[in-house]
């Protein structure tokens, strides 16, 4: 049965719901790690637009995600230059070229995100852009603190950005990135639990770094995801699922790759009921029960596996599960990051990319700065593992 394929395999269940767990594994060296981390940064400094972008619009197969041109490459173009200075920041090395690259990738964000618009009534793929884009330039402002000539532009972008997210928030709460009640000035169609997650999240670090978030947003936008939880904190889809809450893409197999962020979000914005238990819980599922996401991976179809699982849904979830892990007390920690860094050190392209999902020539580009960062969360107990 594909529902039982785990990674590492599995001991009896535990907890409430017969939550699976994982068997306790060694995980990759710091060497390991920093090896795979070198390998993804070489990646990026060859792909490396001349612009200080990351991905084109290049065809990778015959059928692609709907993307009317040339807002919506705009939206993948900037999210994925978003993610990949963050990765880079994150697992910064020393070296002069990858600290000219970030200087080049956060130029190009400051000058291009004021830019960035919905491409068409129906589509709203610029919401990665301006999520993605306000977490690394949050992150280059830490960085970069003695480029003062640069810093005022990134504030004042970072300041729009959060402003363009209002803008675009549905009539209900959350963000989605389709809307077809056409004909309405203001996103009116059911928001996704995960897109809003990611957005609350990109708020939050930037409220966290001194930047005026507005608190109704986030308050209906909190609710959007709320109501979209199930009781064992799967998460739907989008809200329109609630009239079909048994499918198989709403229950766990399902939700593995959404009820990381949607947890984290929620948990950053005060929500008392994702305690520690509950993040463990989708932990141990993710990493007990891999084998449902990981299925998913590369296939050229959106949700054509089990349970309807997208492959670009494998990074995605892996990511955020690093930052449920930074939930965790320090001590409970390590189990987890072994897990999550054996996926991903093995999982590295021959070119040193991670993919998951063939979408035009942006996927390389995504899931090597989500990676990044992932494996940015696993360094503490690599070094341990190198001791022993």
């Amino acid at each position: 049965m594909v529902g039982a394929v785990a990674i590492g395999g599995c001991s009896s269940p535990r907890g409430k719901g017969g939550v699976p767990v994982p068997k306790a594994i060694a995980g990759p060296t710091a060497k390991q790690i920093d090896l795979a981390v070198q390998r993804g940064l070489d990646f990026l400094l060859k792909t490396q637009n001349k612009d200080g972008t990351f991905g084109r619009p290049n065809r990778t197969k015959g059928l692609n995600i709907y993307a009317p041109g040339p807002d919506a490459f705009s939206g993948y173009r900037l999210g994925s230059t978003g993610l990949c200075i963050s990765g880079m920041i994150e697992t910064f090395d020393g070296r002069a070229e990858v600290e000219a690259a970030i200087h080049r990738a956060a130029k190009a964000l400051v000058k291009q995100l004021p830019k960035l618009r919905r491409p068409t009534v129906d589509v709203m793929y610029n919401h990665w852009g301006h999520a993605y884009g306000i977490q690394g330039l949050v992150r280059y402002r830490a960085f970069a603190k003695a480029d003062r000539s640069l810093l005022k532009d990134v504030d004042r972008v970072i300041q729009h950005q959060i402003g363009m997210l209002d803008r675009y928030v549905t009539v209900n709460g959350g963000w989605g990135y389709y809307d077809f009640n056409l004909g309405y000035q203001k996103p009116s169609d059911g928001p996704e639990s995960f897109t809003t997650a990611t957005v609350l999240i990109a708020l939050k670090e930037a409220q966290d770094a001194g930047f005026k978030v507005n608190p109704y947003t986030v308050k209906v936008s909190v609710a959007a995801v709320q109501r979209q939880r199930m009781p064992d904190f799967s998460y739907f889809y989008s809200e329109p699922h609630i009239y079909s809450p048994q499918g198989l893409i709403n229950r766990p197999p399902g939700s593995l790759g959404r009820s990381q962020a949607c947890n984290v979000a929620l948990r950053l914005w005060g929500d008392k009921k994702v305690t520690d238990a509950r993040i463990r819980d989708w932990l141990n599922r993710l990493f007990a029960r891999n084998g449902w996401v990981r299925i998913g991976l590369k296939r050229p179809k959106p949700h054509e596996s089990w349970a309807a699982v997208a492959g670009y849904f494998y990074y995605y979830g892996h990511l955020y599960a690093g930052f449920c892990i930074e939930q965790l007390p320090v001590d409970e920690r390590p189990f987890f990051q072994r897990h999550l860094a054996q996926l991903m050190v093995e999982l590295q392209e021959k070119d040193g990319s991670w993919w998951d999902y063939p979408l035009y020539n942006y996927h390389q580009q995504y899931g090597t700065g989500m990676v990044l960062m992932t494996l940015s969360r696993c360094r503490e107990v690599s070094v341990e593992t190198d001791k022993k």
